[in-house]
């Protein structure tokens, strides 16, 4: 029966109703956030992967060819070069070795020995890295690393031509 004193009332109190809300509230903020700094992440992951994949394939095509094949490094990307008679001449390529841009906010280390090396300030300078037509590679480190993101990637080139890529946890 309506209006009975043994019936319980229906619905619910505004104050349930502002907790829901702001408990709702609280978890968008917390996936927007997650998935902002996800992004970062898998965007820096796969700038790394393909700088791996074009070196190991610069290397390649370097023992290929018998032609040396060089990475020049600069403060907006990497581009390949071949040694030719006249020197190191940039790859006018449209392939796979063709220029590549850092992503916005990328920051890049380069060392060699321990030593960090200096980018390269124009196009005309010889690279960084050289790909030896004997399959042997020049060692370096490449450190990326992008805006506030705890974790970077080094990519490790070694004499004998294996490259590795290895996630750093975080800043050290």
């Amino acid at each position: 029966m309506p209006g009975s004193p043994d019936t319980a009332p229906c619905g619910f109190t505004l104050i349930e109703i502002l907790v829901v809300i702001v408990i709702i509230g609280v978890l968008a903020l917390a996936v927007t956030i997650g998935i902002a700094t996800a992004g970062g992440e898998r965007q820096l992951t796969r700038e790394a992967e393909r700088m791996q994949a074009l070196v190991d394939h610069a290397c390649i095509q370097a023992e290929l060819s018998g032609r040396e094949i060089g990475v020049r490094l600069d403060a907006g990307g990497y581009a390949f070069a071949t040694l030719g008679f006249d020197g190191w001449m940039a790859d006018e390529r449209k392939d796979e070795l063709r220029p590549r841009v850092w992503v916005a906010g990328m920051s890049v280390e380069l060392m060699r020995d321990g030593h960090p090396l200096r980018l390269a300030g124009n196009a005309g300078e010889p690279p960084q890295i050289v790909c030896f037509s004997s399959g042997e590679l020049s060692p370096f480190v490449v450190r990326l690393r992008l805006g506030d993101i705890a974790a970077y990637y080094e990519l490790r080139g070694e004499s004998d031509g294996r490259i590795a890529l290895v996630r750093i946890a975080s800043r050290t």
